[in-house]
């Protein structure tokens, strides 16, 4: 067993198969944590007094997540298990009793971020349980000491770890779900979760990559491809329009990659899940690298064909020379994602690509910068994710030889410059589309829908339009945005096939349908408590 640090159980491998209890059954075992003391001589019955001294379950928690779309759907899955298991949740960090970090490793300054809200956390006096890709990656940074940890695959048992950081103790799990010794996609998708918005659900495909990127340090964390079975994502698409969902987004570090590490691939489940989706209700594809998109294009050009499909796809390309993409370890050339975006475009007419690059990569010349100049110059992307290279510690690229940092500066500039030098929406004005409206706009004034391309259409905010799709007439458009005006004799039609869950409703919380004698999967765990004599507080 590994040494322990101020009250420290670290590396704790949670080794699980089909016939182990569920995750929440698992609550009734949080006995079994039991802190050890570094210092010797320190009283051990001190500790048991103040372990006893507070009641676990009764305290505020805020929780703040930084990072991806999966990381999102980590940080809405602690959220519903926390306000199942009795913790308030709340919005206000200054009226919390702990604060939960969902941290994000792909860049400095959202590590930074991670780090400064820790040191904020403990000068208020906070207690505070840190998690996301960060600590995952290196749970031995001089900032991360004495903090509990809830590794990426383990957030399933973030109340044990709660309840016993309430306690004053200090605990880290950060083990790998295995079954018969093949790692799984991480904690199981039928737990209780608090949706950012009621009406999105995030479901998490695979976690990992076979990819080995150089400056990536996202795969320190999340490891190598480990894709969910097709019949537990569908199962849990199912659940989800059941709670009042009317958009699903499907998120893991490869979307492309699904499959491969259990006998299967993305078109087979996207089929699967198009079957589920009810008619106006909308399914958005997460990214996908290169090159495991290559050969499935032909079925992927008729799934976002489809009319429950948003014809959206984001595809990293990251550099247009391949001698830096060769330096970067992204396994394909540059004509690789040109085949698959001009195969796109021309079966998906109207189709959009989302890409992301990087200026300054160790090694870029200014000839290898003007490849991607020209590429962005061909394409015209109407969603560009620009990003300055920074170094992260461990990953090979980090001892690579920098670019100097003012060229680094100079070509984000010159990049971004281009990319606002065109308008990709001027050509949508006068169209009539049919949007599925979403979320509230961050200035209040509009409502959020997008169209089958996934283009941001801003609406009216009438009470009505929240959650419908509805059928407008595009009068205006900007750079990231278009407007669109309601077609009067147009009504709005409701894809949901039950009432949406109130905002910050924790999912699965359904009554037991007397009728059918069935009832979701919180609610067995309720009740298998209930019949075990565990008190579930309230």
């Amino acid at each position: 067993m590994p040494s322990a640090c101020d009250s420290l159980i670290e590396d704790i491998e949670d080794m699980v198969s089909s016939t182990d209890p569920t995750p929440n059954e698992r609550q009734s075992a949080r006995k079994s944590i039991v802190p050890r003391s570094r210092k010797k001589n320190e009283s051990l019955i001190n500790e048991e007094l103040q372990a006893d001294s507070l009641i676990p379950g009764t305290q505020k928690i805020w929780m703040k997540t930084w990072g991806c779309s999966h990381n999102n759907s980590d940080g809405e899955y602690m959220a519903g298990q926390l306000a199942a298991s009795g913790y308030k949740m709340t919005d206000d960090p200054t009226d919390a009793d702990l604060w939960v970090l969902n941290s994000c490793t792909v860049k400095n300054p959202a590590e930074d971020h991670f780090r400064n809200s820790i040191k904020k956390a403990l000068e208020q006096q906070k207690k505070v349980v840190v998690a996301g890709c960060v600590p995952q990656a290196q749970p031995r940074m001089d900032y991360l000491k004495g903090l509990s940890i809830i590794g990426v695959q383990q957030i399933d048992r973030v109340v044990e770890v709660v309840d016993e950081a309430v306690k004053g103790h200090s605990v880290r799990l950060l083990g790998q779900k295995k079954d018969g010794g093949r790692r799984l996609g991480g904690a199981r998708l039928d737990l209780p979760k608090i949706r950012k918005n009621p009406l999105i659900e995030i479901i998490s495909i695979n976690t990992g990559c076979l990819n080995a990127c150089t400056y990536c340090k996202t795969k320190h964390a999340r490891g190598d491809l480990a894709s969910y079975p097709i019949e537990e994502l569908v199962e849990r698409a199912r659940q989800s329009f059941q709670e009042g969902v009317c958009e699903i987004w499907l998120t893991s570090e490869d979307t492309g990659a699904y499959g491969r590490d259990i006998g299967t691939d993305l078109p087979t489940l996207l089929w699967r899940l198009v079957e589920e989706i009810p008619e106006g209700a909308m399914l958005r594809l997460g990214m996908t690298n290169p090159p495991y998109i290559l050969e499935h294009l032909e079925e992927m050009a008729k799934i976002l064909n489809h009319p429950r499909v948003y014809a959206f796809l984001h595809v990293p390309v990251q550099s247009a020379s391949d001698s830096v993409l060769m330096d970067m370890k992204r396994e394909y050339c540059i004509d690789d994602f040109k085949k698959v975006v001009d195969f796109l475009k021309e079966r998906v007419p109207g189709v959009t690509i989302a890409t992301d690059l990087i200026c300054g990569f160790p090694g870029e010349t200014e000839e290898d910068f003007q490849e991607t100049i020209n590429m962005v110059k061909l394409y015209r992307f109407p969603s560009l994710f620009i990003n300055q290279f920074y170094p992260r510690p461990g990953t090979p690229a980090a001892k690579m030889e920098q670019v100097p940092a003012h060229v680094k500066k100079q070509r984000t500039k010159e990049l971004s410059q281009l990319f606002h030098s065109y308008n990709p929406y001027d050509h949508k004005v006068g169209e009539r589309q049919h949007v599925l409206v979403t979320e509230e706009s961050f200035d209040a004034q509009y409502y959020v829908s997008h169209n089958k391309f996934y283009e941001q259409v801003l609406v009216p905010k009438r009470a009505e339009f929240k959650g419908k799709m509805i059928e407008v007439d595009i009068y205006e458009a900007g750079k990231h945005f278009l407007k669109g005006r309601p077609v009067e004799e147009s009504k709005p039609f409701t894809p949901s096939i039950a009432a949406p869950l109130r905002k910050g409703e924790v999912s699965g919380l359904m009554q037991v349908n007397t009728h059918t004698n069935t009832c979701t999967p919180l609610s067995r765990w309720l009740r298998l408590k209930k019949d075990l004599k565990i008190n579930v507080r309230s």
